[in-house]
């Protein structure tokens, strides 16, 4: 019996700097305000995906959260050696991400420090950008050397503003179609401006080194993480943060690294992927539609084809980001 991709319901979540974007870009209703993100593929406990309608009758899966398909077809669903490494763990975590507003400066810890703290995996990720306002820009890694004490005294200080990490974190004009990578330790910040595609470990483990003094739905300072962060954060200068890659090319890796590999698939009518991979293929519509293997998709919906069946069969004219490990 051959396994079709699965396609999730969304958990759309309310946060202090989302924006309206999400809602119309996935073709959906809005139905609450400040939606920052949309989680499309997650195994974090308490926020499991939910099967959702895959255009067939009689469909058992539907309203199976992930964990749970992952318990019911093991590895025929995330492959032998993600089974063997994983267990009922999903290992990547799939959003989108609207910043109406700046978000925190912040940084996540490595698999070693998130372990030691927290009893979980560390969180690296890497960003597409689908929308860019005229002025948007991200941040992420530092352009100048500093100290971990330079740092957390930069933190604490009483005058401290957004303009005072403006000499220490590097800082780049944002486009549609831009990639970065952000390796755990790697310091960072969306702002405001940006809609875009995150691709990470199942993690979430954040550490706010700065947050412009905003307060949660109950009034409250937003927690910062200074002393813990100071210890996650990679203090080593690199020369180039932005994955540079001819954007030009129909097919072409964006990432690749320990914990998965994306790529950017241009495709247009009829079209055969074949990766000659163990894993499960996450499959996210960037633009356009698709018929994936018998499933439908549009933009904003993520596919989740399982490791059994992982030859893309694709109909359609569409942007796509693919994902595996």
């Amino acid at each position: 019996m051959t396994l079709k991709p699965y396609i999730f319901h969304p958990y759309l979540k309310r946060v202090v700097w989302g924006g309206n974007k999400i809602a119309s870009y996935k073709g959906i209703r809005q139905t609450i305000k400040n939606i920052g993100e949309s989680w499309e593929i997650s195994c974090i406990t308490g926020h499991e995906s939910i099967c959702a309608d895959r255009g067939f009758p009689a469909d058992e899966d539907k309203g199976l959260n992930l964990r749970q398909l992952v318990e019911k077809y093991q590895e025929r669903l995330v492959g032998k050696p993600v089974y063997e490494t994983f267990g009922t763990d999903f290992p990547l975590l799939v959003k989108f991400i609207d910043s109406a507003q700046d978000l925190s400066i912040q940084v996540h810890p490595n698999d070693e420090l998130a372990h030691e703290r927290h009893g979980c995996c560390g969180k690296t990720e890497m960003w597409y950008i689908i929308q860019a306002e005229e002025d948007a820009r991200i941040c992420a890694g530092l352009k100048e050397s500093i100290t971990p004490d330079e740092l957390e005294q930069l933190a604490y200080a009483e005058d401290s503003d957004a303009n005072t990490f403006a000499h220490i974190i590097a800082s780049h004009d944002s486009h549609a179609g831009d990639c970065f990578y952000l390796p755990s330790g790697r310091i960072h910040t969306i702002c405001r401006g940006n809609l875009l595609c995150e691709i990470q470990q199942t993690s979430d483990i954040t550490y706010r080194i700065f947050d412009y003094g905003r307060k949660d739905a109950d009034g409250n300072a937003r927690e910062l993480h200074i002393e813990q962060a100071r210890d996650a954060i990679d203090y080593q200068v690199h020369p180039e943060y932005r994955t540079l890659y001819d954007q030009s090319k129909p097919s072409v890796e964006l990432v690749r690294c320990p914990y998965f590999t994306v790529r950017r698939e241009m495709v247009s009518g009829e079209s055969t992927i074949d990766y000659h991979t163990e894993s499960f293929v996450i499959v996210v519509c960037i633009e356009g539609k698709i018929t994936l293997n018998g499933v439908a998709a549009k933009q904003g919906q993520v596919l989740l084809v399982p490791a059994c069946d992982n030859i893309l069969n694709i109909k359609g004219e569409a942007t796509l980001l693919t994902a595996f490990v």
